[in-house]
């Protein structure tokens, strides 16, 4: 049983479910690791290149999602079904989102980071390549839930990742960078998705996806590096098969290790669901499902709300969502410093020096004052703008203002999603992926 799953078991036993969880995972790594003089060896070049691989990955499972809208009514008449049914489609891929994540997280805790990446992006290519070539609703439906289930697993890897290479008091801007992709992506797919439906029909659209998909898919066989602590250590136990990426092969040729081959486990949603009922977790990610909410309603509405309001085309309705993308990848970067900042203070404040070598003992780290200090602040800057942002649209006022506001909301709610979503995964830093995937369920 992992070690976060026997935390979450004796739940009613332990005051500080959370601090045992880290402590047992701290002991695991120390005996598992081939030295523990360091956190992760992987370099600052090395670590830039997975960061941006696993932004670019996480980039599509929200840029899969609003791509897809500015077409609905172009594929409706083309299929000859309603809305109505197409809406389905829209519904099938959200309720995919939330469940796969868990399963290959799951999978990922086992097998390692990249077997799982290229497996999705796999499922994700030959899904848009089928999408580009059907004519039939129920063929629609199908595929778009495989589309879904190849993408939506990539949030929850990226912050499986961050968790095996960045040390706590850096955690925050490795986060917020991993993150440019998911908060820029609903920003570019109105207009992307937009502009290939007027120009030369909605089937491009999966063309398009396609083939970006197929070069991603190439981009993480070739350079992204496995990460998994209980496969590569701390990433000086060489990576081997399937887990060793082609640049390493090239460079260094095939390695040469003792060590066992993970073994294939059949994956499981019941961590995940744990770990969303655990004590120190349900409560954050309920205030995270409440900000998502906050979110979707913003980026649902604002299309249909400017045309009807202001008149405008559909590709200029798309253009209103750069606002949010520019917010979101601003916000990224800004909060993962912050975050950083913010765990400094506390340290310093309670006579904690950091580890910048090994990493910190987090049971004896004041986790939750370190992540939540600054937390009330994007909490009332969003819950504000949101206000007004429904206040603008329902008097006429210019289209300017709604658009500013959006931009607050973007940027606070980010705020909100990078602090728990970094808190959740530091409490469970051995089951960093199904930590993170319990977060889909939102």
């Amino acid at each position: 049983m992992p070690i976060s799953n026997k935390a979450l078991s004796k739940d009613h036993d332990h005051d500080r479910d959370a601090s045992q969880n880290i402590a047992k995972t701290k002991e695991r790594v120390e005996q598992n690791d081939p030295a523990d003089t360091t956190y992760s060896v992987f370099s600052k070049q090395q670590k830039v290149v997975i960061v941006c691989l696993i932004s670019l990955a996480g980039f599509f499972s929200p840029f899969t999602a609003f791509v897809y809208f500015p077409a609905l009514q172009s594929v409706s008449a083309d299929l000859n079904v309603s809305l109505e049914l197409m809406n389905i489609t829209v519904t099938v891929y959200l309720i995919v989102q939330a469940i796969v994540p868990s399963v290959l997280g799951d999978l990922a805790k086992h097998l390692g980071r990249r077997p799982v990446y290229l497996f999705a992006f796999a499922v994700y290519t030959v899904a848009s390549i089928g999408l580009a070539l059907q004519r039939s609703y129920a063929a629609l439906l199908v595929l778009r839930m495989l589309q879904s289930a190849g993408s939506s697993a990539t949030i929850a890897l990226a912050y499986a990742v961050i968790s095996d290479i960045a040390r706590p008091h850096e955690k925050g801007t490795y986060v917020g960078t991993s993150h440019i992709g998911f908060n820029t992506a609903p920003a570019l797919g109105p207009v992307i998705g937009g502009l290939l439906a007027d120009k030369v029909g909605w089937p491009w659209i999966f063309v398009f996806l396609a083939a970006f998909g197929g070069l991603v898919l190439l981009l993480l066989y070739i350079c992204l590096y496995e990460t998994a602590r209980n496969v590569v250590g701390d990433g000086s136990i060489p990576a081997i098969g399937l887990n060793r990426s082609l640049y390493q092969t090239l460079r260094h040729g095939q390695a040469k290790s003792d060590e066992q081959r993970a073994r294939f486990t059949i994956p499981s949603i019941v961590p995940s669901i744990k770990i969303i009922f655990h004590r120190n977790v349900f409560p954050v990610l309920l205030s995270n499902a409440i900000f998502y909410m906050m979110y979707s309603v913003v980026q649902a509405t604002l299309a249909p709300l400017v045309q009807e309001r202001y008149g405008l085309s559909p590709f200029e309705a798309g253009l209103c969502y750069l606002g949010y993308g520019v917010a979101g990848a601003v916000a990224s970067i800004t909060v993962g410093k912050i975050t950083d900042r913010d765990y400094r203070l506390i340290a310093r404040k309670v006579n904690i020096t950091i580890d910048k070598k090994k990493g910190d003992d987090l049971l004896k780290f004041p986790l939750e004052r370190a992540r939540f200090r600054t937390m009330w602040l994007y909490i009332i800057f969003a819950s504000t703008a949101l206000l007004g942002y429904g206040w603008v649209i329902q008097n006429d006022v210019h289209l300017a203002a709604t658009i500013v506001l959006q931009f607050i909301v973007g940027f606070a709610v980010t705020g909100v999603f990078n602090v728990c979503n970094t808190y959740v995964v530091d409490v469970f830093p051995e089951d960093s992926a199904s930590a993170s995937a319990s977060v889909a369920f939102q």
